[in-house]
């Protein structure tokens, strides 16, 4: 399942310098996360590292785009083809 920022957002940048998809992009006032793009780090890290470096815990699942493993392992191999 893709992530989802919350109004809790601060705008802090901490979690688009982490995120190995560059699914995190700048929106006002808060960031937003691409589901396209998000793979909850499956295929990089064991965790997401959006959560993990958030400081206010503003980052959860996006009920609209609910995914299981299998997929976000897929997604993850479609976009390591587009580079």
């Amino acid at each position: 399942m893709a992530l989802l920022i919350t109004d809790e957002c601060i705008a802090c940048d901490a979690c688009r310098e982490e995120c190995p998809n560059e699914a995190i992009e700048e929106n006002d006032p808060i960031y937003m996360i691409d589901p396209d793009r998000c793979t909850e780090c499956v295929g990089h890290f064991d965790e997401p590292q959006c959560i993990a470096v958030c400081p206010v815990d503003c980052i959860i699942s996006d009920p609209d785009n609910v995914e299981n493993i299998e997929e976000l392992k897929f997604k993850f191999e479609k976009l390591q083809e587009e580079e």
